[in-house]
């Protein structure tokens, strides 16, 4: 019998060495479960809207699992607009990088989740974000897009020095005007940040002029016919919301008309790309081409900035005067305050600033989530252990916790604005940047044909360097109020203190 007591003990040490991963992580069971059908994903879409909100969610389910952060659950929307709610969530820094791997997964289709919009809103072509990077018209579409977005760089300065000076010219005069009542933010940016992404990718009339003053809402119209599952807080009561937004589709048809205007638009002041890339015989249809330049446009980047900008001037409001101050000196040590045009190449130089944007990119990332579907059978690791995980499953990534992860970051859930700046170590900042990941790849990463990295990366950057470099060479503080919101928070200014050369400009010391 002794024979048999070693042989078996031998066993049960390889079978417990078997269980380690790679790095020599334990393999575990992935902690959760999927519930009751159609109940189960009921349930949590409610949790997940309106009992609890997103991230108190997931927090409560790491709680729930002894602090494990890689999780089954079902994720919004869920019945009906959901074929399948089940993912495997990963909630650390460590696990969400599987995400950013495009040898690992596959994210044909995945840019909302767990559910697709309806091709009838994309002119019935699949945009360039919904397809995989093994996809060949992946690699075809971006290839386009890369090639705008370098050609078109000389312009973002100027055409946002236009947008901002537009923008603030209306703060000021609501400011001033006979009631002095504050001035709402994200109104303005919403008008004037339309009219600056058409004109940096494109030029030709405004949006505005061309189509009319609702051009803004009609862009955000077509928007919240896809997005609308994720929408939560827009309409009450909350079960009435729950019933229109979450439960079945909005028809397209109704939102064909505002698109069907946007199009035209942009077959105009498009005209010279589509011509360009039939001349490089990029081999894309030119009605499919015109389709993903709206989507560009209207999702990719205005949609971004309608959503970053509000939470930078949030963070710069509640950094205060000391912050301001700082900022202020900073900027002005590099361009003057005669109103020239602030370039990317002066705000390069300006540590302060970038780490500012980097540090609201990292605490509010534009895209929250990221989703993509196992290539095959793998192992994922986060901190403390691993998990198998097999071909076919959603993997979902909640970047709000990946990027406030405290094994990476130092004070995660704090906005700490030298965070990227305060450190000669250059080598340390590089790792930081590494977990920035809003743009679907590492901050110190490049977009390429055959990646998932946002191509219009530096153009984000570009323009959240340049709205903290316009307000603090025009300003020298400012206050305002903020009101969290689902979606974006509403900043409300309710002063604005000019700089005396700004002011020697034109204009009262204080608006």
């Amino acid at each position: 019998m002794a024979p048999n007591k070693r042989a078996n003990s031998s066993d049960i040490a390889a079978s417990e060495q078997q269980k380690l991963s790679p790095c020599g992580l334990p393999i575990r069971k992935i902690p959760g479960s999927y519930g009751v059908p159609f109940f189960s994903p009921l349930r949590d879409r409610l949790d997940y809207f309106y009992f609890q909100g997103a991230e108190e969610f997931f927090r409560s389910r790491i709680a729930r699992h002894g602090g494990a952060t890689v999780l089954r659950v079902n994720m919004p929307p869920g019945p009906f607009i959901s074929g399948d709610s089940r993912v495997v969530a990963l909630l650390d820094a460590r696990s969400f990088r599987v995400l950013l791997d495009d040898s690992l997964v596959d994210k044909s289709g995945t840019l909302d989740g767990t559910y697709m919009p309806s091709l009838e809103l994309f002119g019935g072509h699949r945009p360039l974000s919904f397809l995989d990077a093994a996809d060949p018209r992946h690699a075809t579409l971006k290839r386009v897009v890369i090639r705008l977005a370098a050609a078109r760089a000389h312009h973002v300065a100027p055409a946002f020095g236009a947008a901002f000076a537009a923008m603030f010219a209306a703060v000021e005069a609501g400011l001033a005007g006979s009631s002095g009542g504050p001035v709402e933010f994200n109104k303005h940016n919403d008008r004037h940040m339309l009219d600056f992404t058409c004109a940096a990718l494109f030029g030709g009339a405004p949006p505005n002029k061309a189509i009319g003053d609702d051009a803004a809402a009609k862009a955000y119209k077509w928007l919240v016919f896809q997005l609308h599952p994720l929408a939560s807080k827009a309409i009450r009561p909350w079960p009435l919301e729950d019933l229109l937004l979450h439960t079945f589709r909005l028809p397209a048809f109704l939102v064909r008309r505002d698109y069907a205007e946007l199009t035209a638009y942009f077959a105009d002041v498009a005209a010279g790309v589509l011509d360009d890339a039939e001349k490089q015989a990029d081999d894309i249809p030119r009605d499919e081409l015109l389709h993903n330049l709206v989507f560009l446009a209207i999702f990719n980047a205005y949609g971004g900035y309608k959503f970053f900008l509000p939470h930078l001037v949030k963070w710069l409001a509640r950094g205060g005067p000391e912050l301001h101050a700082r900022l202020a000196g900073e900027i002005r040590s590099v361009v003057s305050t005669d109103g020239a045009v602030i370039t990317l190449a002066a705000v390069e130089r300006m540590p302060l600033v970038k780490s500012v944007v980097w540090e609201a990119l990292r605490v509010n990332p534009p895209v929250e989530f990221q989703y993509g579907r196992a290539r095959r059978d793998m192992v994922v690791e986060s901190h403390d252990a691993a998990y198998e995980v097999r071909k076919g499953e959603m993997l979902f990534g909640y970047q709000t916790l990946a990027t406030r992860d405290e094994r990476v970051f130092e004070r995660a859930g704090e906005f700490v604005a030298d965070r990227f700046a305060c450190s000669d170590d250059g080598e340390r900042r590089r790792r930081l940047l590494e977990h920035v990941v809003w743009s679907n790849g590492p901050e110190t990463g490049e977009a390429t044909e055959g990646n998932k990295q946002c191509p219009g990366k530096d153009m984000v950057t570009g323009v959240g360097r340049l709205m903290v470099a316009e307000l603090f060479r025009r300003y020298d503080t400012f206050t305002a109020t903020v009101e969290e919101k689902p979606v974006e928070p509403v900043v409300t200014f309710t002063s604005l203190t000019r700089a005396a050369a700004a002011a020697g400009h034109g204009g009262s010391a204080r608006a």
